[in-house]
């Protein structure tokens, strides 16, 4: 898959800590990486990802839990085909993503992070099939059907992403799709009124 198909978006929903059996903390993060049918946030156009969209995904992707994306900088924790030490939870909400972090630089450095609140959202790096534009006149909105491929899921420091040229790709398509929807309607106007001209 092409490095500039990939879109992030962020989800501005707490990553945890959770607690053992025995309310001592543990080195279990969870968060949700992706929330269902709630409009985004941040974003130069309104974007909702329909339930349904992850269906059969997780099974054929092969996802790193990373840290602000960064693969450079190590692995937290793997799924590969819905099998590894990352967990990808599909419920009624979203995508909860679930690891142990490990007993690395990496890891220990995320858990103090997370005691500390620096990091408090999450976000994901994805590929999309099928979606559908609506264009206003003061603001576009996109459905996103079908998510193609997930890469990963990230706990975030910040989560103002759209800077980054992996987000830029949505926008892009934005303004593609719409010029060529121009020119299509262009097209038939000018069809329809040389057949009204008798041309």
């Amino acid at each position: 898959m092409e490095e500039n198909k990939r879109e992030i978006r962020n989800v501005a929903f707490p990553v945890s800590l959770c607690r053992s059996e025995d309310a001592k903390e543990s080195r279990i993060v969870e968060g949700y990486a992706m929330l269902f049918d709630t409009p985004s946030d941040g974003l130069c156009f309104d974007e909702i990802i329909e339930r349904g969209a992850l269906d059969g995904v997780i099974e054929r992707s092969d996802v790193l839990a990373v840290l602000n994306h960064s693969v450079d900088r190590g692995v937290l924790a793997r799924s590969r085909n819905g099998e590894g030490s990352l967990q990808l939870i599909v419920d009624e909400k979203g995508l909860l993503y679930r690891f142990e972090a490990p007993r690395t630089a990496l890891g220990d450095e995320l858990l103090e992070n997370l005691r500390r609140g620096e990091i408090c959202e999450s976000s994901f790096c994805f590929t999309v099939e099928d979606d559908t534009w609506h264009y206003g006149d003061t603001r576009d909105s996109r459905t996103i059907h079908k998510i193609a491929e997930l890469f990963d899921v990230s706990p975030v420091y910040n989560g103002a992403y759209s800077a980054t040229t992996v987000y830029t790709r949505g926008r892009e398509d934005m303004h593609r799709e719409r010029a060529e929807r121009m020119r299509v309607d262009l097209g038939t106007y000018h069809e329809e009124l040389r057949k009204r001209m008798n041309l």
